[in-house]
């Protein structure tokens, strides 16, 4: 469906552009209090124009979280389930490096999100969406940047989107996750439940019908390539893609959410000090459909 301009919709909120590129904070919603399906059309109108929606202030438990997340879609359970800390909410993956006394443990909790990558481009049906909660905050670091694949595609050189019409790339939560930890954090049985899934490296957006381009992180090989050449080819269209100035960086505090679209971005985190502070965020990733 078309995505209507900002001057088209009158929304019943606050809308404040983060960059003028993409990203909002949305002012005047109240996540705990729950969100009815008609306010929900208005921030899903806000999503596919923006891209990334800022939710500043929100005293959000986990509940109240998952139920905002399912008026998406239906919300990934994590095959990594050591990073479930709620048993009545598996749907939560917690990130953080404090222990059970509060204290940083010294270890990052997972050195796979310090590299851009799409949340669950890995599975057959991939992220449509994500929303992160913040819980803890370390006063320095600890970041999110956001980059825009639609740009990406759009400031691709001629020659470049030529070499790459039609290809496919493989993803692979185990090869993304293995050389970024530098061991092997997933039992046989959770890299069997997450076979290589081969995805189309420009997408078309199904709900604005925009080309994006969906890389990444998880992306191992490329299809029908020689996989020397194909890891060249990921690397240089990963440099490509995330130029600084199509990059916004959230710098986040306590209490805030961000819900962002898989289909149309990248992002990653910013390193911060795990042994002296502590970063606590609990994300939710609402499954999409399979790229076409």
């Amino acid at each position: 469906m078309p995505v209507q301009s900002q001057k088209q919709h009158r929304w019943p909120f606050e809308v404040r552009p983060l960059t003028p590129r993409l990203g909002a904070e949305i002012i005047g919603v109240d996540l705990a209090r729950g969100v009815d399906d008609v306010l929900f059309r208005s921030i899903h109108t806000a999503f596919l124009q923006y891209q990334v929606l800022l939710f500043g202030r929100q005293d959000l438990p986990p509940g109240r979280q998952v139920e905002f997340a399912r008026h998406f879609g239906e919300v990934q359970i994590h095959v990594m389930n050591q990073y479930q800390k709620y048993p009545e909410f598996p749907e939560i993956y917690m990130l953080t490096n404090a222990d059970k006394d509060g204290k940083p443990t010294g270890k990052h909790p997972d050195k796979g999100t310090l590299h851009w990558h799409t949340d669950g481009s890995w599975r057959e049906r991939t992220g449509q969406a994500t929303m992160m909660y913040s819980e803890v905050c370390p006063p320095v670091g600890g970041e999110t940047e956001f980059a825009d694949m639609y740009s990406a595609y759009d400031n691709l050189p001629a020659e470049m989107k030529k070499r790459i019409e039609g290809k496919r790339a493989i993803h692979n939560l185990d090869f993304s996750r293995t050389r970024r930890h530098g061991e092997d954090p997933m039992t046989a049985e959770q890299k069997t439940k997450v076979p290589p899934i081969a995805h189309p490296i420009v997408r078309t957006h199904p709900e604005t019908g925009r080309k994006a381009i969906f890389l990444g992180d998880h992306a191992q090989e490329i299809e029908g390539m020689d996989y020397d050449e194909g890891r060249a080819l990921i690397e240089e269209l990963n440099r490509l893609i995330t130029p600084r100035g199509q990059v916004y960086t959230h710098t986040w505090r306590p209490r805030e959410c961000i819900v962002w679209d898989n289909r149309c971005m990248l992002r990653r985190a910013t390193c911060f000090d795990e042994v002296r502070h502590v970063r606590v965020m609990r994300r939710c990733t609402i499954n999409g459909e399979r790229p076409f």
